[in-house]
């Protein structure tokens, strides 16, 4: 029996609800989602969720979350395995796509995908290699400790030196959800850093990480590590930032996985000389 095309696809925004069927999917394939990502993504941008159904069934879906009038970021761009190549996802990407208006569109695609997202105007900014494995920790050390309700302006201004955009309604959900741990470093007095580790269906994901320093980095991640069992994380590092990656090998940690950074265009300067770890490969 031949499949309905394109045209009987239809593409509306997704609930949170709807988001439970692609997580799975991000799950199956094999991208190690967070336990509780969804409502921490859902703050940020809940328009942004698109699914795509043929008579009800879902078969699509891509989301495009809009961080503030100039930059939004693409992800969980899926399609059902035994339907692709029959144009769902397509319309899919294009629904989405129309979300974010004017703005610049960043995403962290497969490699094997860059040639189809250079053909929608995306160009390649750098790769991004996550790394896999343990971190073997026995205390914290000096400097970091967990964050507080009262650092959150300071992390709010460092994240934003960090990031191609200002997101504190993302941030207030990502430092305090349930089993999410954020940790902050301090020295003399000044915020040098901050991070978070987050239940993951495989290995507990560290992201972001963000630091003024290796040093800085390294203590962050061994506190990330204390309390997780035989120390195993993981941790996407931009292949530009060539101390994340000693940091990384430093510690044992294996390169598993590997995405694209790609942007439809300029966005502002941000400080990726302290990106250890990106947040998430998919909301940026």
């Amino acid at each position: 029996m031949t499949s309905p095309g394109p045209e009987a696809l239809v593409v509306t925004q997704a609930s949170l609800d709807d988001w439970s069927v692609i997580g799975g999917w991000a799950a199956d394939e094999g991208w190690n989602p967070g336990q509780d990502d969804a409502r921490t993504f859902f703050a940020q941008d809940p328009e942004g969720f698109f699914i795509g159904r043929i008579d009800t069934e879902p078969v699509s879906a891509v989301s495009v979350v809009n961080y503030g009038a100039d930059y939004a970021f693409l992800g969980f761009y899926l399609v059902r395995p035994d339907l692709r190549g029959r144009g769902y996802g397509l319309t899919t990407w294009k629904a989405g796509l129309a979300h974010a208006g004017g703005r610049t569109v960043g995403l962290d695609g497969v490699v094997a995908q860059q040639d189809n997202y250079r053909r929608s105007g995306f160009e390649l900014a750098h790769r991004t290699l996550r790394f896999t494995g343990a971190v073997p920790a026995t205390r914290t050390p000096g400097g970091v400790q967990p964050a507080e309700a009262a650092d959150f302006a300071s992390i709010a201004a460092y994240d934003s030196a960090c990031y191609p955009a200002d997101r504190p309604r993302f941030l207030e959900r990502w430092l305090t959800e349930p089993g999410h741990r954020a940790f902050v470093r301090v020295t003399d007095g000044r915020l040098t850093g901050y991070a978070v580790i987050r239940p993951a269906l495989d290995r507990p994901r560290i992201g972001p990480l963000f630091a003024d320093t290796a040093e800085d980095a390294r203590a962050l991640l061994l506190g990330l590590a204390v309390g997780v069992p035989g120390g195993e994380v993981v941790v996407d590092i931009p292949e530009t930032n060539a101390a994340g990656i000693a940091l990384a090998e430093e510690f044992g940690l294996a390169p598993s996985f590997e995405t694209a950074r790609m942007y439809t265009g300029p966005v502002r300067p941000f400080a990726g000389e302290r990106v250890y770890g990106v947040t998430t490969l998919e909301l940026g």
